[in-house]
């Protein structure tokens, strides 16, 4: 896998969306006693496999949404925390499953978890493909320390019709390894997703994208339709420092 790639599994987030919690979405149950370590056990794996990150939600800090991307065929998805951030991130026996409820979203291109963190944690999702177990890089929830900073700050200009380019304000809350950029309509059906290390990406010019995870050729906007952007910045330990989303009209 190459340095980009490893970065983008490593770091990526898919589209994120603001998430009002309800009851239902935040009860937590403890399937048994196993932990990670004993999942695997005499397992195939694959460690940094699972495109995964997370973020404090929009209306409400004390709520995390954890979001990973489903490949196609996986089956047996977990997930799995640690009791406090100061352990050893790497040592899977620190890791116990708990028994959460997933939401599709953008057309279930992306999942999600959504659970309250009354203190930090290591989160990693894992899941079963092609018989191996498939598993992510520990996410640091930082909803207390750094909640995620939800915004519309970003400079959209359309000289290009039907291609407008986007730009914001580079590190704004520090700590950025990359930046993941989604283009969707405004019911959140997706249309492009991308990586940059730069703050800029114009739909839909990939000259400056270092990974390109769209699921097919890009659809042509139409003029007088309104879309959706939504830009993360994340951090190496896979938390979404700041999310920025704003809605605009095609010219």
């Amino acid at each position: 896998m190459n340095t980009v790639k490893t970065i983008a599994y490593t770091l990526l987030f898919f589209a994120i969306v603001a998430c009002n919690s309800d009851d239902s979405a935040t009860e937590i149950n403890i399937i048994n006693t196993a932990n990670l370590s004993e999942v695997i056990a005499n397992r195939t794996i694959e460690t940094g496999a699972v495109i995964a990150c997370a973020a404090s939600d929009a209306g409400n800090s004390e709520v995390v949404n954890v979001y990973y991307y489903l490949e196609a065929g996986a089956t047996n998805v977990q997930f799995f925390e640690t009791n406090t951030v100061d352990v050893n991130k790497d040592d899977y026996s620190n890791y116990r499953r708990l028994d959460i409820n997933e939401t599709p979203l953008f057309e279930g291109f992306i999942q999600q978890f959504t659970r309250p963190f009354a203190i930090e944690q290591w989160v990693i999702v894992a899941y079963e493909l092609d018989g191996e177990v498939k598993i992510s890089n520990p996410i640091r929830i930082k909803n207390i320390t750094k909640p995620t900073v939800w915004t519309t700050e970003v400079d959209i200009t359309q000289e290009t019709s039907k291609m407008p380019k986007f730009t914001w304000e580079h590190n704004t809350n520090g700590d950025n390894a990359i930046y993941f950029q989604i283009l969707s309509t405004i019911d959140n059906g997706l249309l492009s997703g991308t990586y940059t290390f730069e703050n800029q990406f114009q739909y839909y010019n990939t000259s400056n994208v270092v990974l390109n995870i769209t699921p097919e050729n890009p659809l042509e906007l139409t003029i007088g339709n309104s879309y959706k952007f939504t830009l993360m910045d994340v951090s190496e330990d896979n938390w979404v420092n700041t999310v920025i989303q704003d809605i605009f009209i095609v010219q």
